[in-house]
């Protein structure tokens, strides 16, 4: 299911994602306004707005009252644009004889003469001009020229006229530096989108938008976030996974070790999450990537997003097993990103993992771990949302997504982070468990929807070849207690690995 394709003729704004969040961009000859406090992005948006426009040639206009022609052109080259013929920068610039403390003016009140001054100017550059997108920037020098709030939005509803007049479609920007709480131009504009800009505690600064109105408009509400980039400004929808649903057939996929995919029921059904649980050293990363090294093995493609590990050490860790991840990378079988969960958005992390997965017809995904994406989400909630619709179009994708969580503790209760068990269609527990003076791992399934699986406890170890998984512990008692008691001599045992 997508948004629907609106009828009306359409000024697209020429932002990524942006487009597509208010269904094809703005209706033509109509007043927007766009708001948001200094550093948030609105004069690179109103750029590319105007570029867009040039691009399909439509004459654009830039009527600055803050910033100068000289700050904007210098602005556009750090993108990487050229404002060609198509744009018209109209710099509205008080005049030298205010600054003269002889010239100014005592019997009237200056504000009248300058705000009316202002507005003749913008009607004779758009007479002049006749351009089909127009920008006003800012609002905020309009509003502290009108003094009341009355006379503001009086002179607001005068521009909204001419330009609907002179079929021009218009973005205003507002960088609420008077009145934050001033709605105004709310009423007045037929759409109003809102930048927010966050400070975290430590990393990056975090961008989101919302479109607070779109008059008569069918559009994708909620928060996006977005980020400002060399390049221009890039806005991530937010996922909405049933909009996106393709056919294909669940089959199972084995993971290369007989006695893994015994435990979890013959195998991994396609198109279904699994999440993989334990304290750290006990093998979560490596049990994930078997998954991942079969996947390749098959013909298929993979993908392995890493928070913690620095990949490096990940590569020269696999090699040492005898699995080249490296050569894999450069052969483009398998896609491998390094996650700084400080510098990324949520949004942005999504938009990457679908961008992959669409892109390369990935079939198998691994997530490690989602103690790292939490580091990028503000609250839990916003967490286990996130993870929710991301897993949901994975699995509507017919991709195997494979998520790691690192629990505290080492043996007994164990606690996680946060508890996105139910999320997940196969929970696989990894535990260490002591027994006859020896640190040891085993390994269980808790849960599977899509088939029956195996309700034994199996030991494993790590060793140079990778996984090696015993037959059912049978002679102890307690294992995920963490110290179990041993009940028979006579059951199978899982020898140690040699060389």
């Amino acid at each position: 299911m997508t948004l629907p394709t609106e009828t009306r003729a359409k000024a697209a704004l020429g932002v990524q994602g942006l487009d597509d969040i208010l269904v094809g961009g703005f209706i033509r000859d109509r007043l927007y306004l766009l708001e948001g406090s200094p550093g948030t992005g609105k004069t690179t948006i109103a750029l590319q707005f105007l570029l867009d426009g040039a691009h399909r040639g439509e004459k654009g206009l830039y009527i600055t009252l803050s910033e100068t022609e000289e700050e904007l052109r210098e602005g556009a080259t750090s993108h990487g644009w050229t404002l060609n013929e198509h744009i018209k920068v109209f710099e509205l610039a008080p005049p030298e004889s205010l600054l003269d403390a002889e010239q100014q003016q005592s019997l009237l009140y200056s504000s009248d003469l300058e705000l009316g001054e202002s507005t003749k100017a913008i009607f004779q550059a758009v007479e002049a001009e006749k351009p089909s997108r127009v920008v006003l920037d800012s609002l905020s020098e309009i509003r502290l020229l009108a003094g009341t709030s009355l006379r503001y939005r009086r002179q607001i509803l005068a521009l909204k006229h001419y330009f609907a007049r002179h079929g021009a479609t218009v973005l205003m920007l507002d960088d609420l530096t008077a009145e934050a709480l001033d709605k105004t131009v709310h009423s007045i504009a037929h759409g109003v989108i809102r930048l927010e800009e966050q400070s975290p505690e430590y990393g990056a600064e975090r961008r989101r938008l919302r479109v607070v109105k779109y008059r008569g408009q069918r559009y994708r509400g909620g928060y996006h976030d977005f980020s400002i980039k060399a390049g221009g400004v890039a806005v991530y929808p937010r996922l909405i996974a049933l909009e996106h649903k393709t056919t294909f057939t669940r089959t199972q996929t084995t993971s290369g070790i007989v006695e893994l995919d015994d435990l979890v029921g013959g195998g991994i059904e396609q198109g279904s999450s699994t999440l993989i649980l334990g304290p750290a050293g006990t093998g979560k990363s490596l049990l994930a990537i078997q998954f991942v090294l079969a996947s390749i093995a098959r013909g298929e493609r993979a993908a392995l997003f890493v928070f913690d590990e620095e990949l490096g050490l990940l590569f020269e860790r696999l090699r040492a097993m005898g699995h080249d991840l490296r050569a894999l990378r450069d052969a483009g079988k398998l896609f491998v990103e390094q996650v700084d969960a400080a510098e990324l958005s949520p949004g942005e992390f999504a938009h990457r993992v679908r961008a992959c997965v669409d892109e390369h017809g990935i079939r198998t995904v691994v997530l490690d771990s989602l103690n790292g994406y939490q580091a990028s989400m503000p609250e839990e909630n916003a967490l286990v949302l996130h993870v929710h619709e991301l897993l949901q179009y994975l699995n509507r994708q017919g991709a195997s997504t494979f998520l790691t969580v690192a629990q505290h503790g080492l043996v007994g209760d164990m606690k996680s982070p946060v508890d996105v068990t139910y999320l997940a269609d196969t929970v696989v527990l990894l535990r260490y468990f002591e027994a006859v003076g020896r640190v040891r791992r085993a390994i269980s399934v808790i849960k599977k929807r899509t088939s029956a699986h195996e309700d034994t406890i199996r030991e494993y170890k790590i060793g140079s070849g990778g996984l090696t998984i015993g037959p059912p512990l049978e002679n102890f008692q307690g294992v995920l207690r963490g110290v179990p008691d041993f009940v028979s001599h006579d059951g199978p045992q899982l020898k140690a690995e040699r060389g």
